[in-house]
Order: C-alpha cells, then sequence, then structure tokens
C-alpha cells in the first residue's frame, strides 16, 4: 500500500524542475499573505481546532518503525495536530488521511496515494487504501472536505484549522509516467492542480463553511537540505501550497525552516538530526523513512503554534 512521502529522492528530481515555473517566484519566497489578517479570530484556549491533510497531519509511521506500529488504533499515532492541541489548549479533531491528495481530499472517488484508493502502473485507479483497512482519528464516509464542512456547521466554537497537503499529488506523477514527472509538461500542471485544489479548500472553508477563524498552511520539510534536488522540490511544493491560500487570510507554518534550522548542525540531514523516523530490520538501523519522529513533530507544531500565538 502507498502512503503519504515527501522526500522521495526521485520525486526530488522531478520536482526541482518546478524551478522557474512560478511565475517571479525565488526558491526562499512565499505566495501567502502576512500574518495576523484583520477580522480573523485568535485561537482561544478551550475552543475546537480542526487538523487536515495527509500521513504527515496524521502522524503516521512506517511498518518496520520501533515499537512497531498498531495501525488498528489511531490514537497510537500522534502528529504535530496533537501537538498543538495539547499546548494551545484545543479540543482537536483530526480529519487527516496517509495518502491523501489534494484531489482525493475534494472528492473521496479522485485518485489518492493510499488514502481511499491507490495508482496502478499505469494510472489508473485502484481500490483499497488505508482508510479502507484501518481507523483514522475521526471516523467518517466520503471526502475530508465534506467532513470538514460538517464539522465547522456543528462546531462554531472552532477557531483554527490546519492544512499540510499536496506532496502525493507529487508522487503519483512520479510513480505513474515512463520518465517519473520530469518533464515540465507533466509537472506545471501538478503543481497548478495543487494550488488550484488549496485554493478551492480555503474558499470552501471561508465562504460555505463561513468560517472566521485562523486557517494555517503546513509547510512541508525536506529530508536532506544539503541535497539541492530535495530542498529546491520542497520549497516549490510549498509555493504551489501557499499560492492556494492567498487572497483568503491564511497565515504559513514554515516547516521547512523549522527542519533546516535544526538540521544545520547536522549538515544539513535531517536524518541525522533525529526529525525523520529510525527504520530497522530486527535491531538493525536500515535508514530513516520520510515521515516525521517525535522530535520532528515537535518542530512542525512549535511552526504552527509561533504563527497562531502572533
Amino acid at each position: 500500500m502507498r502512503v503519504s512521502t515527501i522526500g522521495s529522492r526521485r520525486g526530488a528530481a522531478a520536482l526541482v524542475l518546478a524551478v522557474g515555473l512560478l511565475t517571479g517566484a525565488s526558491a526562499g519566497a512565499s505566495n501567502a499573505p502576512a500574518p495576523r489578517h484583520p477580522g480573523v479570530a485568535v485561537a482561544a484556549p478551550g475552543s475546537d481546532y480542526l487538523a487536515l491533510g495527509d500521513s504527515v497531519s496524521f502522524g503516521y509511521r512506517e511498518p518496520t518503525t520501533v515499537p512497531a506500529p498498531d495501525y488498528g488504533t489511531a490514537a497510537n499515532f500522534v502528529g504535530f495536530p496533537e501537538d498543538v492541541a495539547s499546548a494551545l489548549g484545543l479540543h482537536l479533531a483530526n480529519a487527516a488521511c496517509p495518502g491523501e491528495t489534494s484531489s482525493s481530499f475534494l472528492n473521496a472517488s479522485a485518485l489518492s496515494n493510499g488514502c481511499e484508493n491507490h495508482p496502478s502502473a499505469t494510472g489508473a485507479i485502484e481500490p483499497g487504501g488505508y482508510r479502507t483497512l484501518y481507523p483514522l482519528h475521526v471516523g467518517y464516509t466520503g471526502s475530508q472536505m465534506a467532513y470538514a464542512l460538517r464539522y465547522l456547521r456543528t462546531h462554531p466554537r472552532t477557531s483554527l484549522v490546519t492544512l499540510m497537503i499536496g506532496a502525493n499529488d507529487g508522487f503519483i506523477c512520479q510513480q505513474t509516467t515512463a520518465d517519473q514527472c520530469v518533464s515540465a509538461a507533466e509537472l506545471t500542471p501538478v503543481l497548478a492542480t495543487v494550488t488550484a485544489n488549496v485554493r478551492t479548500i480555503v474558499r470552501t472553508l471561508r465562504r460555505s463553511a463561513h468560517f472566521t477563524g485562523q486557517i494555517v498552511l503546513v509547510n512541508y520539510y525536506a529530508t536532506s537540505y544539503a541535497n539541492p534536488l530535495e530542498s529546491v522540490a520542497s520549497a516549490y511544493l510549498n509555493k504551489a501550497l501557499d499560492a492556494g491560500g492567498a487572497g483568503f487570510r491564511v497565515e504559513v507554518a514554515d516547516g521547512y525552516g523549522a527542519f533546516q534550522q535544526a538540521a544545520q548542525f547536522s549538515a544539513g540531514d535531517s536524518c541525522a538530526a533525529g526529525l525523520l523516523t529510525r527504520l530497522f530490520s530486527g535491531t538493525t538501523f536500515t535508514g530513516c523513512g520520510v515521515h516525521p519522529s517525535v522530535a520532528g513533530q515537535a518542530l512542525l507544531a512549535q511552526a504552527v503554534e509561533s504563527v497562531v500565538r502572533k
């Protein structure tokens, strides 16, 4: 079963072609508005918090981490949303699904990377995914977008929504194209789709759910900042994500920068810095996964909290 990844070395080679494709962009720039928008209610202790996204928000761990994860019990998986809720005194509903794409977020029948379904070698939709086998943190049918609308309409005291989505869009392109999505003709629509879908998600939260609280887009990290392919790949995926929120009073949590700062004393290696899950074969360490470790999730949580608390 495929699940969300953000640091595939082959996928990074594809996403790096995004350089220059986003108009007027530079690697460190953000298309997101500045924080503290007028009219947006600040999250207050005791209010509700809705977390949306893929495997990073879910808190997914690979099967060969130690202790071995129990996929039958969602409470065993702790992501940055749980840390944020604890730190800020919020009541959390974490609707994230491992393998969610920006398209399957909106339509559960659309192609995901292992949430409700997964791609075949040709890109066809094959049934079966994480949500069909194991429980999420909250139970629902239909799309994550539909759940978000229902939740916000029935929880008027919600003050915070976080969204981290888009990585799986790129990896499906990598998995289902002959050249692993290295051509601009294949890659450009992927980034455009992420931006368009995020715009639809945020617009729906604001206009259909009439949500007036804080919306925070959480940026992805790089598994290696010393590898320009990987670091630029994450930077431009983040630009596509952030661009979708422009004009809708969103804040951006700089997960990319948080990991980069922490990894600087480990030659830019997020694995060596202890920020990624550790994988084992028996008792032998075989390398890092691509999902955040406990320390990595804590850094993402701090990035969110620093924006919320402003």
